[in-house]
């Protein structure tokens, strides 16, 4: 059973694309994530075995508790791509039913089946009847400001099988737009024949928010998406508060170490081009409100080494002593 890999609450990275790789789960679980979720595999690409997108679901044994996450809107497809992320051996399988954007909603996979709930129920029970892994399920309220179907489906999708639900708090059409109801992930949790965990996600972007979300909605766990990209620490200041201990705030050296040792993770997997290509996206997030640092972040955006990095991350270290 899931719920018996979990803590009391559980604080875990959200799955994101190019965000949660390998490496930078590796930088989250350090500092506390107790769950973790890989990036996005499309269903379609696992079961021509591209090489690609069998690199994103790759895991390690310092990653669990980890759900391997796949998406797709096709059964047949679906369900050979979760027998074949079962062969890897995560401690369950997540099927993405909430990712609003054009490329996979489009096409009905992710939030796009929120459109379809039938089809939704149906190839969620069809999935956890292909594998002996467990199933959980992340997605939204519903697909518009209309049809927030989420209590409702939520039940729906615990009678198929699934053993946890992951929401976050906007609908399909909102996108990343307005701010996340929590009330209505409350509600869901609140229904008294939901018996399964339940995640909230949308908008966790201070210890203080978090704080008050987690004492007012009585939930299983959070899932942290943006704020977690380049800001690891979060994990542990959440936990900080919640043992009443004082909350780490990381200095600018702490910032460049991190930042450094993801950089070398990332070294380790691939060529240094692509892995300072694939640090762009984070380097904003490391050092964001970090004095100084928009000359230093033109030039981080276009480096190809490591050696530029290490050198303009002394030059930013400098110019703030």
């Amino acid at each position: 059973m899931i719920k018996d890999l979990l803590p009391k609450f559980s604080i875990g990275l959200a799955p994101m694309d190019e965000i949660t790789t390998f490496e930078y789960r590796e930088v989250c679980k350090k500092f506390g994530a107790d769950v973790l979720f890989t990036e996005f595999a499309s269903s379609d690409a696992l079961i021509r075995d591209v090489e690609k997108s069998f690199k994103k679901i790759r895991i390690s044994e310092n990653q669990r508790p980890i759900a391997i996450q796949i998406f797709g809107s096709e059964e047949e497809t679906l369900v050979q791509a979760a027998q074949k992320v079962e062969e890897l051996s995560p401690d369950w399988i997540d099927i993405n039913w909430g990712c609003p954007m054009k490329r996979i909603a489009g096409k009905g996979a992710g939030s796009g089946i929120l459109q379809d709930i039938p089809k939704m129920i149906k190839l969620t029970k069809a999935v956890v009847n292909s594998v002996k892994l467990p199933v959980s399920v992340k997605t939204r309220l519903g697909y518009d400001e209309n049809h927030k179907v989420i209590v409702e489906l939520a039940e729906m999708l615990q009678d198929v099988g699934i053993q946890l639900i992951s929401i976050h708090g906007r609908c399909k059409t909102q996108m990343y737009k307005g701010e996340a109801d929590w009330d209505l992930i409350g509600k869901t949790k609140e229904n008294p024949r939901l018996k399964i965990p339940v995640f909230g996600n949308g908008d966790i972007n201070s210890i203080e928010k978090f704080w008050i979300y987690k004492q007012r909605y009585n939930l299983d766990g959070m899932l942290i998406g943006r704020h977690a990209i380049g800001n690891p620490y979060f994990f542990l200041q959440c936990k900080q508060k919640m043992e009443g201990k004082e909350i780490f705030e990381p200095t600018l050296e702490d910032k460049i170490n991190i930042c450094l040792e993801h950089l070398n993770l990332s070294l380790q997997n691939g060529n240094e081009e692509h892995a300072c290509v694939l640090m762009r996206k984070f380097y904003p997030r490391y050092f964001a409100g970090v004095r100084n640092f928009k000359p230093i972040k033109q030039q981080l955006l276009t480096t190809k080494t490591k050696q530029e990095v290490i050198s303009l991350l002394e030059e930013l270290k400098k110019i703030n002593q």
